[in-house]
């Protein structure tokens, strides 16, 4: 008997060791829950090598944050601060999406081995495709101009949508009968849209970001639509001519524009937040322009803007993204405790005004203000992308040569 008491105990450990929840690799449909009866979906694959995929049309993001401890599942994103709290029961994660740095929390659901993104109740009663032209329209009945590009392909949408100061990333969606619905997820901000359709107008529009924003909008079909320059939003005051700052890195040096390392050098000056989703595909685009042009007379120095209370946990997320994406250019931080344009710009007393994050300013070799861009086009906006990428570089090739 003695003999089969530690075979029956070795035994209750193995049962117990393959009862241990596990995340099933495959297709998951997640939801967040922006208001009543209001659903922001993506997709997710998790793989069995313990990564997961968010995918938004083209988009892929893998997300290798991921811990299973008991029935507690965490995932964050490698860059951006946001992380899912929740507990797995068999095919269900359920729990709260968390910013901490923003005291911001939605609930959400994750659902294993659906892919269906909307789910769609009757065939499109119209087709999206094209340039739309938009305006959303604030609670105070302020608007903003935006401009959507979409592709439908039966049932199917992809797309973005543009403003002046960034765009919206890869959207993904359906014309469902006369309702149109598009939602991305980058792993840190949600974007929904919804709206009354048909070939040429949308009524009624509602944008989410998040469970903290919302604001109406409408458009109309429009090929020849186009928003304002970026390179003629931002510019220096008058009696200004010169753009400088002194703001610390994460070792306490203070950086300015006068620093033996930008002498008689091209500076790309990136206004900028860790938390923002414009300014990483900008930061990306930036890292790989000095991956292809290592010995190139450009020095690039970012300026952050942080929501972090203090500085530390500020530093920390500019060191997660130097670190994340091999940056090796300075990033100081200009602003911490909120992310207001209005406190940026007074930071920044020779601009007309703090527009947008990212803001790029491009000084050449004398110190001069050459260009001062305001928002990026991603990659998400397709040939706006290509375009600003070959202009861009074109400037710069330019001012080195001069």
């Amino acid at each position: 008997m003695r003999f089969l008491l530690p075979l029956f105990c070795a035994l209750i450990l193995v049962a117990c060791s393959d009862s241990e929840p596990q995340i099933k690799p495959g297709d998951w449909r997640a939801t967040l829950a922006l208001e009543d009866e209001v659903l922001l979906p993506f997709n997710l694959e998790f793989k069995a090598d313990g990564t997961a995929v968010i995918r938004n049309a083209e988009e892929r993001i893998t997300i290798t944050d991921i811990s299973l401890r008991g029935d507690t599942v965490t995932l964050a994103h490698p860059v951006f601060a946001g992380v899912f709290e929740g507990l797995l029961k068999e095919d269900l994660i359920e729990g709260d999406f968390v910013i901490a740095n923003m005291d911001r929390s939605i609930p959400f659901k994750m659902v294993y081995g659906d892919s269906e993104r909307f789910k769609e109740t009757s065939p499109a009663t119209a087709n999206v495709s094209g340039t739309w032209e938009i305006t959303f329209i604030e609670d105070d009945w302020s608007t903003y101009p935006a401009q959507g590009v979409f592709e439908q392909k039966d049932d199917r949408v992809t797309g973005t949508i543009r403003t002046e100061t960034g765009d919206y990333r890869y959207l993904e969606g359906v014309v469902d009968g006369s309702d149109l619905k598009l939602s991305t997820f980058d792993g840190a901000h949600s974007f929904l849209f919804t709206a009354k359709v048909t070939d040429t107008t949308l009524k009624a529009g509602t944008f989410f970001s998040g469970n903290h924003y919302k604001a109406g909008f409408n458009g109309k079909l429009n090929p020849q639509y186009e928003l304002a320059d970026p390179d003629s939003l931002t510019f220096l005051k008058p009696g200004y001519d010169r753009f400088n700052f002194a703001f610390p890195d994460a070792e306490g040096k203070t950086w300015t524009l006068d620093d033996p390392q930008f002498k008689d050098k091209v500076v790309v000056v990136q206004l900028m937040g860790t938390w923002c989703p414009n300014c990483l595909d900008e930061t990306q685009y930036f890292a790989d322009y000095i991956s292809r042009n290592p010995n190139s007379e450009v020095e690039f120095i970012a300026l952050a803007i942080d929501y972090s209370k203090t500085p530390e946990p500020a530093f920390k997320a500019i060191n997660r993204l130097k670190q994340r994406m091999g940056l090796e250019y300075p990033i100081v931080l200009a602003q911490y405790g909120s992310n207001s344009k209005s406190e940026a710009s007074e930071k920044l007393p020779m601009l007309n005004a703090v527009l947008s994050y990212p803001t790029t300013i491009v000084v050449d070799k004398k110190g001069e203000v050459r260009k001062i861009h305001t928002g990026f086009n991603g990659p998400a906006t397709g040939d706006k992308y290509t375009e600003f990428v070959t202009s861009f570089e074109s400037f710069l090739d330019d001012l080195v040569a001069e």
